[in-house]
């Protein structure tokens, strides 16, 4: 079992979205991490700031893992476009 870190810059990012239903869908999607490396929408980054991505419609949550102390750290959510990766 994992815990879910929400660092201050992805919580700031995530309150900017317009839309609640899609802040509602990242937040759910996001916990859903709690079983990873058993989840949908992941992928490991290379060369990135992060190590992965969670995929959500057109939003990416990067986060990081601590595989000894089982820590999921969510440190960005931003929408998709050409600045992304």
């Amino acid at each position: 079992m994992n815990d879910i870190n929400w660092k201050p810059k992805a919580l700031k990012q995530i309150e900017k979205i317009k839309e609640p239903s899609t802040r509602k869908k990242i937040y759910v999607e996001a916990q859903a991490l709690i079983d990873f490396p058993n989840c949908q929408g992941i992928k490991k980054l290379t060369n990135h700031d992060y190590s992965y991505r969670l995929r959500v419609g057109s939003y990416r949550v990067f986060f990081e893992f601590d595989g000894n102390v089982h820590i999921i750290d969510i440190e960005e959510v931003k929408k998709r476009d050409e600045h992304t990766y």
